[in-house]
């Protein structure tokens, strides 16, 4: 239900970029987890989990942020709301350091800034109510909404598609997408700016993925929401998102708009991901497609490699890649990419022309698929009923 006296903030989502303000802003943001080990407990190495993130979100967006599992997307959202402590770097909330708040001083940005969490089943506590957990941020914030807060929780329940009459049961009374429902309803109870999603539909069947994703871009026309939504769905990503930041290994290898990254990726690792997506067209049965397969896994980030991080599983790494680390640059307009050697655009290191060992393999590797893809379209003619030839017949008067 709609309050009809609540003023919605001036940022739209469809404002242009340069009148929206910078709500978020992230420099060089790390995150290391120390090693330990013997009896002194001494360092030995240290999970390089986010190495030297940089980006900023306007108010009234959503940012999306995607890679592979373990590449840092997860830690980068919690860092930012502050539940982890950043071993390096800067993060600014409405131009305010908020990168080293005690939890006293950060208590009062927390009405601001919220986290949806990724599983809806270990987020809620099985011993409260729903009315005593979507209700829990008022008190601790002191807050007396006007009417009271169960009639303020039922009103939020009922927004997110809930029945307010169900305010006294517990969470093992609800499906998956209904508790992840009532983890939206805690994280907009007190109206924030900001809003954390980590992975908020992976957990859910097919079938709800698009309910609860719905229910968040309406929520954010109505509320006036500004969003940094984290997944590992390129189809959830691309729906939902104003712009898109590419992760690989703890750091940011693309970051652009969302109609550019999806037309034109320049990141090598950007395209083998959208390469990878299916399309669930019937007619495209047998059809060749350029699909790139990706040599073994993500490094380890404890160990990662030099240079570019993922030189050792890209089929255009050359000398330079493996022993000077990109920088990310803007190749064009709002579209920043760390590449030596980018698609669809100028190469950065023209001079360096001698591939490495694992871009030559890996070039078999996109050539086996090719063939795979020839030997589906070959079976599919097969499969076809031959056309009967017609007949050619002449013309006499």
């Amino acid at each position: 239900m709609k309050d009809q006296d609540m003023t919605i903030p001036s940022q739209a989502k469809d404002a242009p970029d340069a009148e929206r303000e910078v709500l978020l802003k992230v420099e060089g943001l790390v995150k290391h987890f120390p090693i330990k080990k013997g009896l002194l407990q001494r360092q030995v190495a240290a999970v390089q989990a986010v190495d030297g993130l940089s980006f900023d979100v306007r108010s009234g967006e959503t940012l999306g942020v995607v890679g592979e599992s373990g590449c840092g997307k997860s830690t980068m959202g919690r860092l930012i709301t502050r539940l982890l402590e950043p071993t390096g770097g800067r993060v600014e909330f409405e131009g305010v350091d908020i990168t080293h708040l005690g939890t006293a001083k950060m208590r009062p940005l927390r009405r601001d800034v919220q986290m949806i969490f990724q599983d809806p089943y270990s987020s809620l506590n099985p011993r409260h109510t729903i009315g005593t957990i979507v209700g829990a941020p008022f008190k601790l914030q002191g807050v007396r909404p006007e009417g009271g807060i169960r009639k303020t929780v039922q009103e939020m329940l009922e927004r997110v598609g809930l029945n307010p009459e169900h305010y006294n049961r517990y969470p093992h009374e609800f499906s998956g997408g209904q508790r992840q429902r009532i983890g939206i309803a805690r994280a907009l109870a007190l109206k924030p700016k900001l809003v954390v999603a980590d992975e908020p539909v992976s957990a859910l069947d097919v079938s709800i993925q698009a309910q609860v994703v719905n229910l968040l871009d309406d929520l954010q026309d109505e509320l006036g929401l500004t969003y940094v939504i984290i997944a590992h769905d390129l189809s959830v990503i691309r729906h939902v998102s104003d712009r898109i930041a590419v992760m690989y290994l703890g750091k940011i290898v693309e970051l652009a708009d969302r109609k550019d990254l999806y037309t034109k990726p320049m990141h090598p690792y950007t395209k083998a991901l959208l390469s990878a997506v299916p399309v669930p067209d019937p007619k495209r049965r047998g059809v060749k497609s350029d699909r790139i397969l990706l040599r073994g896994d993500v490094p380890s980030p404890i160990d990662p490699p030099s240079g570019c991080r993922f030189h050792t599983r890209c089929w255009k790494a050359t000398q330079i890649c493996a022993v000077k680390e990109p920088p990310l640059l803007a190749l064009d307009t709002a579209h920043q990419v760390a590449c030596h050697h980018p698609e669809n655009a100028p190469d950065q290191a023209p001079e360096d022309t001698k591939l490495l060992q694992v871009a030559r393999e890996a070039i078999d590797v996109v050539s086996v698929s090719t063939a795979a893809d020839e030997a589906a379209e070959e079976s599919a003619a097969e499969e076809k009923p031959a056309e009967p030839k017609k007949e050619s017949s002449g013309t006499t008067d």
